[in-house]
């Protein structure tokens, strides 16, 4: 049994992987045992041809692939289910999450003794991206703030930790990774926040324009404060005697 798993969703950013996995596995050295999970999103570059080319010398690292792209809480959702570690961490595959946070995240599930935290979120500071992406982040981040009361800043950051078994508890949607604190809250879990690094991204480009990930946020922040709705309203029923179940 290992006792963390890394977590990589990767979408043509073969220049990053090198660089990537090693800072990963220094990162790592503290842990008794830890597995590195390389998700390649249908690539089109030679990002699986690098990945496999170093799993001869870092027998920690294993890789899925995806035959065509389905985003990245595809990819993330594919690494949880095939990790072995109840703890998961996750980073972004293009450089941007620097691999000696890690620890930031890892660290407050092995101190809790209760098991009452389900997820560490980490919160950029002195983000390295355009001042367009940063302002249309910042609104955002604001408006999903306003409405699911989640208590961070940065929902949008890719370092991440969670228990496997809280993640695989929570519906399943396209772009659910930048909802993961309002989910985990909805669930009863504790919520630990993290201030991170930030770099300049090492390869890949961003998959969404600010227009386009600002339509997708409006569907999916409906979705979610419908789900946490859901939620109150079958505890609510609990709480009366009745019977909550179906109202999730």
């Amino acid at each position: 049994m290992k006792t963390v798993a890394i977590v990589i969703p990767m979408h043509n950013e073969a220049g990053a992987v090198a660089p990537l996995v090693t800072g990963i596995r220094a990162a790592c050295a503290s842990l008794a045992s830890f597995e590195i999970i390389a998700v390649d999103d249908g690539s089109t570059d030679d990002t699986a041809e690098r990945l496999r080319a170093l799993m001869a010398d870092v027998p920690e690292l294993r890789l899925l692939q995806h035959p065509k792209a389905g985003g990245q809480s595809a990819a993330v959702h594919s690494g949880v289910l095939a990790a072995e570690a109840g703890i998961i961490c996750t980073l972004d595959g293009d450089g941007q999450n620097p691999p000696e946070e890690l620890p930031k995240l890892w660290a407050p599930f092995l101190a809790d003794t209760a098991g009452r935290i389900g997820l560490v979120a980490g919160q950029r500071v002195a983000r390295q991206d355009t001042l367009s992406k940063r302002l249309a982040s910042r609104l955002a981040n604001r408006i999903r703030a306003f409405i699911l009361k989640d208590g961070t800043r940065d929902t949008g950051c890719g370092l991440k930790g969670f228990r496997r078994e809280a993640f695989l508890a929570f519906p399943y949607f396209d772009h659910m990774h930048r909802y993961l604190p309002a989910l985990a809250k909805r669930d009863g879990w504790e919520v630990v926040l993290v201030d991170v690094s930030h770099r300049e991204r090492a390869a890949g480009k961003s998959k969404y324009s600010n227009f386009q990930r600002a339509l997708v946020g409006v569907a999916d922040l409906a979705g979610v404060a419908w789900l946490i709705r859901r939620r109150k309203k079958a505890r609510a029923v609990e709480r009366a005697g009745g019977q909550g179940g179906g109202l999730d």
